[in-house]
């Protein structure tokens, strides 16, 4: 099969974007499957042009406002539609579209391939979280338009899914994330890594992810002085500097990738993740699969990664006062917090990424066998 991603983001910049990506492109390979991506451009000049078999073709592109390292591709629909002409896909799987995937819709429809659209931020909610709604109702606008165009969306969680059909969006079907359970897992769990960040020897309570103001993390503090805890903050982004400020007794790490990432998740006693817009949270299930609890906030992907009373709490929006008591209870009695972290641990096993890829090649399958059963004339033999 020929298959195009178009990637709203791409290598050097690690987000679940280009993880979901990176990880579908590694299967696409072992299937010898012949892959282009369409990404935008990036300052980094060591930034690959074949990745795992596929193609690189990158767009011109402009920084982002607030966020350096994230590129939006310039180039409308015709550049696009050139673009995919050449390569002639059987598909075009469309990562995350918002800017660059709103044109390689266009682009497709016109050309007359099938298009798997899948919905992995919601962008939406980011516009409401940095107070200009306005801004709000046209991203869903933008959303909308996209999806009503795709052959099929993929959505990975039950509150995505209902969130798209609520919007009038047909086609909607469920596609979770797998998760590598032999990088993320309990063996990775390091006493000096421990030692060194929390050297009186408290418990960890760990944070991963963009430090930025849809990630809500300045909702942390209230974990500040949780009696004989170290509050972790891994990752990196626009509000480091003010978090900083505001939690001065946290260990900011900064970014951390591969096998230091899988050591210092390992390491945590409790995950923790405030932010309200997660379609997914990949985070979390890596954590899950660390054997490590997690408290985050009931709305979004963790709903369906997080048993309450099993795996870990869930809390209600902006309830801060439930976060922090959720995090007290689990990290004072350390007989539940072991029984959760072994439920969370055996949840997420069987959840792998070579499942998930082949599910996902199902989906091309579908909407290639759908395009050709309603281009082909009646009466003509396939």
């Amino acid at each position: 099969m020929r298959i195009a991603i178009v990637a709203e983001s791409f290598l050097p910049l690690m987000n679940g974007v280009t993880h979901s990506i990176l990880r579908v492109l590694e299967h696409l390979q072992e299937r010898g499957d012949e892959v282009l991506v369409i990404a935008p451009s990036t300052q980094d000049t060591e930034a690959p042009d074949r990745v795992y078999g596929a193609h690189v073709h990158r767009l011109p592109s402009v920084p982002l406002a607030g966020y350096a390292n994230v590129r939006v591709a310039m180039g409308g629909v015709y550049r696009v539609k050139r673009i995919l002409a050449e390569f002639a896909p059987d598909v075009v799987h469309l990562a995350s579209p918002f800017v660059l995937g709103w044109r390689a819709a266009q682009a497709a429809q016109q050309l007359g391939i099938p298009t798997i659209a899948i919905y992995q931020t919601e962008v939406p909610g980011y516009a409401g979280r940095y107070g200009v709604p306005f801004l709000e109702n046209w991203a869903w606008n933008r959303v909308e338009n996209i999806h009503l165009l795709a052959s099929r969306t993929l959505a990975p969680s039950s509150f995505a899914v209902n969130q798209l059909r609520g919007r009038g969006i047909p086609r909607v079907q469920m596609w979770r994330r797998g998760v590598d359970t032999q990088r993320f897992s309990p063996d990775k769990r390091d006493a000096g890594w421990r030692a060194a960040v929390a050297p009186a020897g408290e418990r960890i309570i760990g944070y991963v992810g963009r430090l930025a103001v849809e990630k809500q993390v300045q909702d942390l503090g209230v974990l500040a002085d949780v009696p004989g805890t170290r509050l972790v903050i891994v990752g990196d982004g626009p509000q480091r500097q003010a978090l900083q400020d505001a939690l001065p007794d946290a260990v900011f790490t900064g970014f951390l990738g591969s096998e230091e990432l899988a050591r210092a998740v390992a390491s945590f006693d409790l995950f923790v993740h405030p932010g309200e817009f997660e379609t997914f949270c990949q985070t979390i299930q890596e954590a899950m699969a660390s054997g490590v609890p997690v408290v985050a906030t009931g709305r979004g992907g963790p709903l369906d990664l997080v048993e309450n009373s099993r795996t870990g709490w869930l809390y209600k929006p902006g309830d801060l006062a439930a976060l922090r008591n959720h995090v007290v209870d689990l990290m004072g009695d350390d007989a539940k917090r072991r029984a959760f972290a072994a439920a969370a641990h055996a949840s997420v096993q069987g959840r792998t990424w070579s499942a998930l890829g082949a599910e996902l090649v199902q989906h091309y399958q579908a909407v290639l066998a759908a395009d050709i059963a309603t281009t082909t004339p009646q009466g003509v033999a396939l």
